[in-house]
């Protein structure tokens, strides 16, 4: 067997004890001329004088193996105890004990020297600690005494929507060999479950810590893992780190899944790992893996408008099942959670047909029909069974775990696609106004899916588990309501009527009075960046044409926050802007 053993949640192998090794080597009289002997010595031998080298053949130790004791003297008070202690011990030297408690030296009976083992760092201490060691102890102490309450929070809360980790396989080395499990895989877990903090009854009546200062702590364990010893943990960690609320780094998010994306191309997650001859376990765990890393790059790269990395024809993984992720004696609850997820994954697989139209650059109308589009979406519906379809259909059933989540990205792509459809109307030679009215109709009615979603979410729904990237699904709507409010008004007083702008206000009034009662930090992206935009198209001065400045302030902010908006929504070829 290699003496190199490597957990899946490990971050650095096991280590061999060269010097221990070489010092169980020494010939007997050089361990003796020390004057420390390496064993309990017989009565026989310990009044016996050894020869062997003199003081200066021997160098003095500077140092000594870190994983020893050091020797350390008995007093006077009680030397005569041990000593009697030590005669004993000798005698039954082959008995069982559990460790060498004193270590008689050369000497005569009347002044016996004798020393103990102690430890040579302090308690607590670990043996050469690494920086994302230590860095972990601190948010470890931040934390103290609620660690454990937040790994439960968090296998209880995300991990069962969104399985990154294998359950029974990390509470068992959490509690048997936590000192093996990567410190960036715990710091990320940590710093992730802190967003559940006050929707969990043991949790909330106590002081919350210092999120974003976990974080820092987090992502200074990520990066320093990153640079000196990445593996699959590394991915996982850079999974709960992107995955962890609230957002406040897009640059920073996307290279964390950049690197994990070519780790995980390194190490081979793309390929389908069950014909291959290893543990059951790590076929499943690598897969799951994979799935997550596939949903955040999917739903990042809508969010954040950037192309997505991962591509369906280089990677032969397969997709979920519910047997791949169910265990034996699972609740219905974790079952229903195991839909949610499957339902989840199929849906980011589709999302990629709706990139493609996005991104690619060079799109003739005939490469993506638009009807094939939303011929795709229903497809994925009818394939849908049970409560899952009574999710996406009927918008119940949300007490489901994830399943408020799955809803929100159903309908976000439902609103992606009613986009492209309009930009492709608009677009064409044949452009009909009464069609392209219908598609402004269509809008609405997508997005005022979306505002009565976020205006019937209940504490339950708001606690449970979210996509980081939803943020920018309500940001999306809010904007896109802007833009058709625009573009269908003419004046600034028909513009302050637009049924679409007033469901932009109701939207937005739903994700305050959620950011007000449970600090939902979903709701922030969208407050902050529109809120002072919809009053003002709300509230214009009749005595004064203003729309076309309020667009261009609109527009301007905007912009520096969300660069990508200008492409995905088409603001500059709005008409009254160009006449």
């Amino acid at each position: 067997m290699s003496q190199t053993q490597v957990s899946m949640y490990c971050q650095q192998p096991f280590r061999v004890n060269q010097n221990a090794t070489r010092l169980n080597k020494t010939p007997p009289e050089k361990q003796l001329s020390t004057g420390i002997a390496t064993d309990y010595c017989s009565p026989e031998t310990r009044h016996t004088v050894v020869s062997g080298p003199t003081h200066a053949d021997i160098p003095i130790p500077l140092h000594q193996d870190e994983l020893d004791d050091s020797p350390h003297i008995v007093g006077p008070a009680v030397t005569s105890d041990s000593h009697v202690l030590a005669d004993y011990l000798s005698t039954v030297r082959h008995g069982s004990r559990s460790t060498p408690m004193v270590r008689p030296m050369l000497g005569g009976d009347a002044e016996p020297v004798i020393f103990t083992r102690v430890q040579p760092r302090p308690l607590g201490m670990t043996v050469d600690p690494t920086p994302p060691s230590l860095q972990l102890q601190m948010l470890e102490k931040l934390l103290e005494p609620w660690t454990d309450r937040l790994v439960d929070l968090y296998l209880s809360k995300a991990n069962v929507c969104f399985p990154l980790l294998d359950e029974d396989s990390f509470r068992d080395q959490y509690r048997s060999a936590r000192d093996r499990i990567s410190p960036a895989v715990l710091a990320c877990l940590y710093a992730n479950s802190l967003t559940y903090w006050k929707f969990d009854p043991t949790l909330s009546p106590e002081r919350c810590p210092d999120q974003r200062f976990a974080w820092n702590l987090a992502c200074q364990v990520l990066y320093s893992e990153l640079r000196h010893s990445p593996g699959i943990s590394s991915i996982a960690a850079s999974l709960l780190n992107v995955g962890g609320r609230p957002t406040t780094s897009m640059l920073g998010n996307g290279v964390q899944l950049g690197a994990a994306i070519s780790l995980s191309h390194s190490l081979g997650l793309n390929r389908n790992p069950l014909p291959w001859h290893i543990p059951q376990s790590e076929k499943f765990l690598r897969m799951k893996i994979w799935w997550c890393l596939l949903i955040h790059d999917r739903w990042s790269s809508l969010a954040y408008g950037t192309p997505p990395r991962l591509r369906s024809d280089q990677s032969d993984v397969p997709l979920p099942t519910v047997e791949y992720l169910s265990a034996n004696g699972q609740t219905s609850t974790k079952t229903q959670a195991s839909a949610v997820f499957v339902a989840l994954v199929g849906l980011t697989q589709l999302l990629e047909v709706f990139l493609d139209n996005v991104y690619r650059i060079k799109l003739s109308p005939s490469d993506l029909p638009v009807d094939d589009l939303e011929a795709r979406l229903g497809h994925w519906v009818d394939t849908l069974k049970g409560d899952t379809r009574k999710v996406i259909l009927r918008g119940t059933h949300l007490d489901s775990p994830g399943a408020s989540n799955l809803r929100l990205a159903y309908l976000s792509t439902k609103l992606l696609l009613r986009r492209i459809e309009l930009n492709h109307d608009k677009q064409a030679a044949d452009a009909q106004a009464p069609k392209i009215d219908r598609r402004y109709s269509e809008v609405r009615h997508t997005a005022e899916e979306i505002v009565s979603l976020v205006q019937e979410l209940e504490d339950t729904q708001l606690g449970d588990f979210w996509l980081p990237v939803a943020a920018f699904t309500f940001s999306h709507t809010v904007t896109f309501l802007i833009r058709c409010a625009l573009e269908t008004e003419d004046d600034p007083l028909s513009l302050s009527q637009s049924p679409s702008l007033h469901l932009a206000k109701e939207l937005l009034d739903a994700l305050r009075q959620h950011q007000d009662r449970h600090g939902w930090d979903l709701a922030d992206i969208s407050l902050a960046q529109h809120t002072e935009v919809v009053d003002k198209l709300l509230t214009p001065d009749p005595a004064d044409d203003v729309l076309p400045s309020t667009f261009l302030e609109t527009q301007q902010q905007l912009m520096p926050e969300f660069p990508f908006m200008e492409d995905m929504f088409s603001y500059t070829n709005l008409d009254f802007l160009q006449s």
